[in-house]
């Protein structure tokens, strides 16, 4: 069986984000770079259904810039037999455009199953599975936390508001991971000498014309400094008061 996972490089949770010069994308210089949260339980279901199958192979594939190289080599060692990277210098923020590039690749080496995060932390649009699933064709279950698969045939678990619903699906199909799903394992010293020796394509990405243009990014406006309106028990009359009245809290 193939395996893809789809991968995203992106801001470190605690970067402090600053807007670039155009107004449209976020300063990239002095910014640390990782693999997306949600994709770290996609590349671990892909190594547990390698692990379970006996006979499977996973690739890695990831849209962008050369330095995306790093988080590559980490999935190598995190599991994958083979990266891959679709390289592009433009920052790429539109959901359609990375689903057309990445299926036309998937599409020239079919896999049974496509695993990726439910959403990526920093546009958190939630859309890359079922985009992907439409331009190839396939089945798609969305937020799973958990999954089994049998001859062909998956059945996946995901939380719906008050209830968690079970589906079956046949393969191929595309499936995001949720937090949950498995508990994503480090890579160790000797894991990360072999990805060394592993392979990791690089070729130009197909991107199509932007489906979506981003018009102008802005931060959120700062919080407004703390009160204290006093202390001990004689100031709870007070703070109810601005509860109510001013934060609209109670």
């Amino acid at each position: 069986m193939d395996i893809v996972v789809c991968i995203k490089r992106v801001p470190a949770t605690d970067t402090a984000i600053k807007i670039a010069a155009d107004g449209k994308s976020i300063e990239t210089s002095g910014v640390t770079f990782e693999m997306n949260a949600y994709d770290e339980f996609a590349l671990e279901q892909a190594r547990l259904l390698k692990e379970q199958l006996g006979e499977a192979t996973v690739t890695a594939i990831t849209i962008g810039p050369k330095e995306a190289q790093k988080e590559m080599r980490g999935t190598l060692a995190r599991g994958a037999d083979k990266a891959v990277l679709l390289t592009t210098e433009h920052w790429v923020y539109d959901g359609a455009s990375t689903a057309e590039a990445l299926s036309t690749w998937i599409k020239a080496n079919p896999a049974q199953i496509v695993l990726c995060g439910k959403q990526a932390t920093d546009a958190d649009n939630n859309q890359m599975a079922s985009n992907l699933a439409a331009r190839l064709g396939y089945g798609c279950v969305t937020e799973v936390s958990k999954l089994e698969l049998a001859e062909g045939t998956f059945t996946a678990e995901r939380d719906i508001e008050g209830a968690r619903e079970v589906v079956t699906c046949k393969t191929p199909a595309v499936i995001s991971c949720n937090k949950g799903l498995n508990e994503p394992k480090p890579a160790n010293l000797k894991s990360i000498m072999a990805a060394k020796k592993k392979p990791l394509e690089e070729m130009p990405a197909e991107l199509p014309d932007a489906a979506m243009e981003v018009v102008s990014l802005e931060l959120p406006p700062p919080r407004a400094e703390g009160k204290i309106i006093g202390e001990g028990a004689d100031a709870v009359p007070a703070l109810i008061e601005l509860l109510r009245n001013e934060a609209k809290a109670i």
